[in-house]
């Protein structure tokens, strides 16, 4: 059948008379360009969520040049989508989501299945939105890759799962020591028919392998925030004159409660899960954010330098005047910057590039810092899954520190050693991301093969 005819037939059965999986099925036409449909964008509120997804993108872009890029997304609010159509002008985009019978419930939607070569599941944690790449396999048929993600089965809420989490050492033990039957059925199921799967971390790697999945390529593939080149140095760096933040001569520090309290972003009512979530913030922010301030206080004292509070999440400006200003001495105080609205990933990576440090409870607000060749640290706490294991899997495990064995104190003394040698520092970012390119390389050729169009 003629591609043309084809898109047009079967457009107009998704229309009129329902969903046609056999119409799908036969989308490939030999010599034509290669489609991948990037299922990513999981929220807004996050700029590591929204970071994902320019970060495929470059990567995709940088070594499968011929391929065309359909983006499906979660949700592109709080000006990511302008940030894309800027970075990406070629890029198309499709809404829609499933409908009950569990197809694409848009024209547009539908029209992409019909096109794809391949659905590629972005990075995320626990495979975000499984259940559409399983719908997408059962209808189509066509290949799935999955795309630097993590799967945690021990940490948060709901059947057999710990809400305090754990030490990355802990979560690994306990996640080998589950049964071999313990995957969800249709987690399973998507995972035995991918083409591939990169895990971020190596715990996830080895809770599948335990798993006995069966893709024939399961492997380490860092999460793709570190492909995120996307700048905006115009307002960066206005920014940054306005503040009097000189180049290397401040730091970046960006607070975390131990549950993201979405609940009171969205207003939605509150739930019993959300209100032992809420007791565990109040119990343990303080003890977990005061170590962030120590290492401020000790910093501004023997330098002399600036500290600039930001969010990686929307909540987390107020968290940052509450936990890491407000209580600072008024010696201290002086030179801190209080970045009180939220920004995208273009313009916090523009600021990491001139920042001594990135000091982050949260996970990704580091990797976009890395990529712009700058030193930063991950304090990570114990309900913030198994991600953070990239950190030592990607050889960036002397600026990791779980919060439970860490003080202010073991903060501003490895802090100290940037400051003193900042080239030495970059030079380990710049080893550290040699690396990783090398494995993003290993990502994006299964990408290419699994796509297969000849």
């Amino acid at each position: 059948m003629h591609r043309r005819h084809f898109l047009k037939t079967s457009l107009a059965a998704t229309a009129v008379a329902g969903f046609h999986p056999e119409l799908f099925a036969a989308a490939k036409t030999a010599g034509r360009t290669p489609r991948v449909l990037l299922r990513n964008s999981w929220q807004s509120v996050n700029i590591g969520d929204i970071g994902h997804t320019p970060g495929a993108l470059r990567l995709l872009e940088e070594h499968f040049p011929e391929a065309e890029i359909i983006l499906w997304p979660g949700r592109l609010e709080h000006g990511s989508r302008d940030m894309l159509v800027r970075g990406f002008p070629k890029l198309r985009i499709v809404e829609g989501g499933l409908g009950s019978d569990g197809t694409p419930n848009t024209a547009e939607l539908a029209k992409a299945w019909a096109e794809a070569d391949l659905y590629l599941s972005g990075s995320g944690s626990g495979f975000p939105a499984h259940t559409h790449a399983v719908a997408f396999r059962k209808a189509t048929s066509k290949p799935v890759g999955v795309f630097g993600v993590s799967t945690d089965p021990i940490s948060g809420f709901g059947q057999d799962r710990d809400p305090e989490g754990g030490t990355l050492k802990d979560l690994r033990e306990r996640a080998l020591k589950l049964p071999s039957t313990h995957l969800a059925d249709d987690l399973r199921f998507i995972l035995n028919e991918a083409a591939f799967i990169f895990c971020r971390d190596t715990i996830s790697l080895e809770y599948l392998r335990a798993q006995k999945v069966k893709a024939p390529i399961l492997e380490f593939g860092p999460d793709s925030q570190l492909g995120m080149h996307l700048r905006d140095d115009a307002k960066g760096f206005a920014y940054l004159r306005e503040n009097g933040l000189e180049d290397g001569k401040f730091i970046c520090v960006i607070p975390r409660v131990r549950y993201t309290p979405y609940h009171h972003m969205r207003g939605t009512v509150l739930t019993e899960t959300d209100r032992a979530k809420d007791a565990m913030n109040a119990r343990t922010s303080e003890q977990d954010l005061s170590k962030l301030r120590e290492m401020m206080i000790a910093y501004v004292r023997a330098t002399g330098g600036k500290v600039m509070t930001c969010p990686e999440m929307t909540y987390e400006i107020e968290t940052a005047k509450e936990y890491l200003i407000d209580p600072l001495p008024e010696d201290v105080k002086r030179n801190v910057v209080w970045r009180n609205t939220y920004w995208l990933p273009d313009e916090a990576a523009s600021i990491y590039s001139k920042a001594l440090a990135v000091v982050s409870a949260e996970c990704h607000s580091p990797l976009i810092a890395y990529h712009q060749g700058t030193p930063a640290f991950y304090l990570r706490q114990p309900t913030d899954t198994c991600k953070g294991q990239m950190y030592h899997d990607f050889g960036a495990g002397r600026w990791f520190f779980e919060v439970d064995e860490t003080n202010g104190a073991q903060l501003w003394s490895r802090l100290q050693e940037v400051q003193r040698d900042p080239a030495k520092a970059k030079a380990r970012v710049k080893t550290i991301m040699d690396g990783v390119r090398k494995r993003q390389r290993r990502m994006v050729d299964a990408v290419r093969a699994a796509a297969n169009v000849t």
